[in-house]
């Protein structure tokens, strides 16, 4: 997670960012990433926001775990909880250099629920330039489809190797450009991982 949320960054970085970066976190890893992006945005000195699509209780594991670190680090966020709208979401957005998709990853299976549909709803029809963490929110990664309402990026810093859905027709709507980020996973796994994609 840390290597995922700092090389984000530097894509972000090499991309063009002076910031603010709003971070739409959701409760799961997706949003443990959203974490360590704020922080190592803060770092280099951009002014980064979190905004908590969840109540901080539900967060679980390395995400909690990250949360926390934040929250020491002096840069917790705000914390919408599981009830908002979108009118309470687009004065933060508007004012965004960057907004960061680090709302649902990999693991979320069917159509999108509330909260989530708002701040994919939100984020879409704000101006500003979306990054999406490993892929976008409400994206199948094997299909490409959307899941009823998907994140439109312009940039998805994806991690480990490409999302079999991001070559699908149409995928690119939602994904924009997408960079493989490099997490550190030693290349025979890698390599085993991909032959077992290649299979299926």
């Amino acid at each position: 997670m840390e290597n995922a949320g700092r090389g984000a960054v530097d894509l972000l970085c090499r991309t063009g960012c002076a910031g603010p970066v709003m971070i739409l976190a959701g409760k799961g890893n997706n949003g443990g990433d959203g974490f360590v992006m704020a922080r190592h945005l803060a770092i280099r000195g951009i002014e980064a926001r979190v905004i908590l699509c969840c109540s901080v209780s539900q967060l679980q594991g390395d995400a909690a775990i990250h949360y926390h670190v934040l929250q020491r680090s002096g840069l917790a966020g705000i914390e919408l909880g599981n009830t908002f709208t979108a009118e309470q979401l687009a004065p933060l957005l508007d004012q965004a250099d960057w907004i960061v998709d680090a709302l649902l990853g990999t693991g979320a299976q069917g159509e999108v629920r509330e909260p989530y549909r708002t701040a994919i709803e939100a984020i879409n029809k704000s101006g500003s330039r979306v990054l999406a963490v490993d892929l976008p929110s409400g994206m199948d990664c094997d299909t490409g489809d959307a899941n009823g309402i998907c994140v439109r990026a312009n940039l998805t810093a994806t991690f480990v190797a490409r999302k079999p859905g991001f070559d699908a027709v149409g995928a690119e709507q939602f994904t924009g450009r997408v960079e493989v980020i490099d997490i550190g996973v030693p290349p025979k796994l890698l390599e085993e991982l991909t032959q077992l994609d290649t299979l299926k």
